[in-house]
């Protein structure tokens, strides 16, 4: 996955907080946020954070409030200048995103401003899908930390995986979390990375639709709300990557770029994340989707390039 390098990136919709945690809380684990998939910020309470994965920063990230974190959950919102242009400092390292990250030739070399380009394109497509219908999209953050970071959903911990928080409409990344989804999982690539994002960013227009709250605390099983959650955000991620060209911030995708966005897909499913971590797979705990239907919702989004072909709930 390439970026057009004369592209202009917009650093101010990426917060850097890397530097500024208060503690290593666990450290960065051989297993981030495993057990469960990606984050989201929904679940019965808007204090609840959500994950990517079954294993990898799974869905089911729970932050009990005021403490440690393992879910997500979501609610207030931000303007759009607010979120295009706030004053963005890195803590500890005296450069900003601002400085560093300012064409799609800088995504193509640093990981961070990659992380830049990866949210300016998934918005673009966002805002552009709700201008459609006549809506507005609200533009929601992605803020990187290292170790420990507070949110409005509580404070959270690498643990835990990449997740989104209802409460604060922001998306959360520890940048580690991509070494040990390439080093432990073997999903390695520029795609594998930006379906991470996505899927995140997935949780966000779940959240403005009202969506997200359909998952429950201790709702599992593969038929379950809290599956079908994930497995839209899955879709949606799918969506964005049919239509990122379109956004002009990348270069056309290929075939084996789509298939690192579908090893991440399977590589956080919960029947393999179970496996890894226990040799059982008990599909009543899951959350998040197994690696099949993580990959073929993906596709779904991905070959149809809709997002109202990602009705998971009346599939599931």
């Amino acid at each position: 996955m390439t970026f057009r390098r004369n592209v202009r990136l917009k650093p101010g919709q990426v917060r850097d907080l890397r530097g500024a945690g208060r503690g290593r809380g666990f450290g960065l684990p051989g297993r981030i946020g495993l057990p469960g998939g990606f984050g989201r910020g929904g679940g019965s309470g808007a204090g609840i954070p959500i994950g990517v994965g079954g294993g990898i920063g799974t869905i089911v990230l729970i932050v009990i409030v005021l403490a440690v974190v393992y879910f997500l959950s979501g609610g207030l919102g931000q303007t759009q200048s607010s979120v295009d242009n706030p004053p963005i400092n890195a803590p500890g390292g005296g450069t900003t995103l601002q400085q560093e990250c300012q064409t799609g030739a800088d995504a193509n070399e640093r990981l961070d401003c990659r992380i830049v380009g990866y949210v300016n394109s998934i918005q673009a497509y966002w805002q552009d899908e709700y201008a459609a219908s006549g809506q507005t999209y609200q533009l929601a953050t992605t803020t990187l930390f290292t170790d420990v970071v507070d949110t409005a959903c509580g404070q959270a911990t690498s643990q835990v995986g990449p997740f989104y928080c209802p409460a604060d409409q922001n998306v959360y990344l520890d940048l580690g979390f991509f070494d040990v989804l390439s080093s432990q999982y073997g999903a390695a690539g520029p795609l594998a990375q930006a379906y991470v994002v996505a899927h995140e960013y997935g949780h966000h227009v779940q959240n403005l639709a009202g969506t997200l709250a359909q998952s429950r605390d201790g709702d599992s099983g593969p038929g379950s709300a809290a599956v079908s959650v994930e497995l839209q955000a899955d879709c949606y991620a799918g969506v964005w990557a049919a239509n990122a060209v379109d956004t002009e911030y990348i270069e056309p995708l290929t075939q084996s770029e789509i298939a690192q966005a579908l090893d991440a897909a399977a590589a956080v499913g919960d029947d393999r994340l179970q496996q890894q971590a226990t040799g059982r797979v008990n599909p009543e705990t899951w959350t998040h989707g197994s690696s099949e239907q993580r990959q073929h919702w993906f596709g779904v989004g991905y070959r149809e390039g809709d997002p109202t072909a990602c009705n998971t709930f009346s599939a599931q």
